[in-house]
């Protein structure tokens, strides 16, 4: 049975100190501190971290969930066999090689249930 990751990463002030979340199986895992950068380190991170907890948690047919289209697009690609474009992508790549069931899925924010973990520990 395939399991859902999401994913979801920011930073306060762009660029600046990186956070991210990720939502599997109704349990949030959060991060605080994943480093500096801009909001694309950012999403990178998050992936990273989700596919780290897919290892942890030994999940092998997994489908990551974003809503950074941009980062969703290049780890589709990684996961067809493509050469990673940046150095995230090498570390997601090396997280996901022995994985060969795992999938990437973008969504609208409003629908990226890290996205909506994130956005509650920063209310308006």
């Amino acid at each position: 049975m395939r399991v859902k990751l999401f994913f979801d990463g920011g930073c306060r002030p762009n660029p600046g100190r990186i956070e991210g979340a990720v939502v599997v199986r109704g349990g949030a895992h959060l991060f605080d501190d994943l480093g500096h950068g801009s909001n694309r380190d950012a999403e990178w991170l998050a992936l990273i971290q989700a596919a780290r907890v897919a290892r942890a948690l030994d999940l092998a047919d997994v489908v990551f969930i974003g809503d950074a289209a941009e980062v969703i697009a290049q780890a589709r690609r990684v996961l067809h066999g493509a050469a990673p474009m940046h150095h995230h992508a090498a570390t997601f790549q090396a997280l996901v090689a022995d994985r060969p069931a795992t999938h990437a899925r973008w969504v609208k924010r409003a629908r990226n249930l890290a996205g909506i973990v994130l956005s509650a520990r920063h209310p308006r």
